[in-house]
C-alpha cells in the first residue's frame, strides 16, 4: 500500500477488519525482539541491520523500499563513494564547530530530519519519539504530511524547530486549512513536494503486503474524500500540481516556502523566480521513479543555477560524515537524513534517532578535522580530489 492508496482507504473506509485483523495478529505473535546497546551501533549501516531485525517484514519493505529495481536507491550511495576527498594537514583546529544558520535559524550541525510517513508503524510512539529524538541531538525535524501523529501533539514534545512537509490535497480548501493550521501550530518552514505527481511501481513494497494495523491514522488527511491519484493497469490519473499552484500557496503562507524534489536546474530556476525561500534536491528517495540520477550528481547543477540567492538542501544516500562534507564542498548548505532515522526509531525510539543523528554529526566533525577544515564556511571545492 502507498501514500496515495493510504489517503484513498481513509476516504473510502475501505480497510477491511479481516485485513486488519490479520496484521494485528502477526504483531501479537512475533516474538519481542532483545535490545540492543546504542554503543555497540557505530555506523548508520549497523542501525540499520539492527533496525531489519526487529521490524515487520512488510514494514521493512515499505521503508527501504523504492521504485522499480531500485537503481536509483542505490545510486544515490555509490555515487557519494564515488567521491574522493583531499586533505590539508597543520591547520589550525581550535575550536572545531559544525553548527550553522538556515533561514535564519541557528542549527547545532547541517543535519536535518527528512519527512517520511508512518512512523507509528516503526514504533508505537511515532513521530512523538522521532521529535524526541531530534530535539535530544539539537536537530530539526520535518514532519510529513503522512504523519501518523498531528503536529499539534508533535509540537508540545518538541524543543527544537519543526518544519512540515506538504502534500497539496486535490480540495485546495483543505490545502488551505492544512497550511493555515501547521503555521497556527508553530512550524517554522513548509517544504511542498513536488516531485511526486504519482508513485512509481513500488515492487518490493507491494510484494511484502502492507496492512496499516487498527488505530493508525492520518491526521492531516482529515477531509479529503478522494484519492489524489489514480492507478491501475487500465489507468494513470496523476496528481495535478504546476507552477501556479506553488504561488498559491505562497500567498497563503506567513512561513518559508522550500520546494521539495528539485532536480533539473531549469526547475530551480523557475523556482527562485518565484520566490521560494528554499530548494531541497531530492529524488524522494528512489520511491517514485527509478535511473533518476543520484542527487549528488544533480546537486552541483542546481546550485549552480541557484547561484547562491537561497539555501539549497540535498538528501538521498547520506550515510556517513563523509558524505556530509561532499554535500556541502558541492554548494548544499544542509543535508537531510531519512530513513536511517527510521532504523533508528525502530531500534530504540527517540534515544536511537538521536543516536543516528549523533553518529553523523561526530562523523562530519571528524571528516573536518582530518580534512583541516574548521568551519563549515572553509569546506568548498578544495576538499575533492580531482
Amino acid at each position: 500500500m502507498n501514500r496515495k492508496q493510504f489517503i484513498a482507504t481513509l476516504g473510502a473506509g475501505a480497510l477491511g477488519a479481516k485485513a486488519l485483523a490479520s496484521s494485528a495478529e502477526t504483531a501479537v505473535n512475533k516474538p519481542a525482539p532483545q535490545p540492543v546497546p546504542l554503543d555497540t551501533l557505530l555506523s548508520l549501516d549497523d542501525v540499520e541491520a539492527a533496525a531489519q531485525e526487529r521490524m515487520d517484514p512488510a514494514v521493512y519493505a515499505f521503508v527501504a523500499g523504492g521504485a522499480a529495481d531500485e537503481l536509483t536507491i542505490r545510486w544515490n550511495r555509490e555515487k557519494y563513494r564515488e567521491i574522493r576527498l583531499q586533505q590539508r594537514v597543520l591547520q589550525d583546529l581550535s575550536g572545531l564547530d559544525c553548527s550553522t544558520t538556515l533561514l535564519g535559524q541557528p542549527m547545532k550541525s547541517p543535519i536535518l530530519v527528512a519527512p517520511s510517513a508512518n512512523h507509528r508503524l516503526v514504533h508505537p510512539e511515532g513521530e512523538l519519539a522521532t521529535a524526541r529524538g531530534a530535539g535530544m541531538a539539537g536537530a530539526t525535524m520535518v514532519l510529513s504530511s503522512g504523519a501518523n501523529t498531528s503536529i499539534e501533539d508533535v509540537m508540545r514534545v518538541a524543543t527544537h524547530p519543526i518544519w512540515f512537509q506538504l502534500y497539496v490535497a486535490k480540495d485546495r480548501g483543505l490545502a488551505k486549512a492544512l497550511v493555515e493550521r501547521v503555521q497556527a501550530a508553530g512550524a517554522r518552514a513548509l517544504c511542498v513536494t513536488v516531485d511526486s505527481s504519482l508513485d512509481g511501481p513500488r515492487n518490493r513494497q507491494n510484494r511484502a503486503k502492507l496492512v496499516i494495523p487498527p488505530g493508525i491514522g492520518y491526521p492531516h488527511y482529515a477531509g479529503i474524500t478522494e484519492p489524489p491519484t489514480v492507478v491501475t493497469l487500465d489507468e494513470v490519473r496523476p496528481m495535478l500540481l504546476d507552477w501556479r499552484d506553488i504561488e498559491w500557496i505562497q500567498s497563503c503562507a506567513r512561513i518559508p516556502v522550500l520546494l521539495k524534489g528539485i532536480m533539473n536546474p531549469a526547475d530551480a530556476a523557475m523556482a527562485v523566480k518565484l520566490g521560494v525561500a528554499g530548494i531541497i534536491v531530492s529524488n524522494h528517495g528512489g520511491r517514485c521513479i527509478d535511473t533518476q540520477p543520484a542527487t549528488i550528481e544533480a546537486l552541483p547543477r542546481v546550485v549552480e543555477q541557484v547561484a547562491g540567492r537561497v539555501p539549497v538542501i540535498v538528501d538521498g544516500g547520506i550515510r556517513r560524515g563523509t558524505d556530509v562534507v561532499k554535500a556541502l564542498a558541492l554548494g548544499a548548505n544542509a543535508v537531510q537524513l531519512g530513513r536511517p532515522c527510521l532504523y533508528g526509531l525502530a531500534v530504540h525510539g527517540a534515544e536511537g534517532v538521536a543516536h543516528v543523528l549523533k553518529v553523523l554529526r561526530q562523523e562530519l566533525l571528524l571528516s573536518m578535522a582530518v580534512l583541516g577544515r574548521r568551519r563549515l564556511s572553509d569546506i568548498d571545492r578544495s576538499v575533492l580530489w580531482t
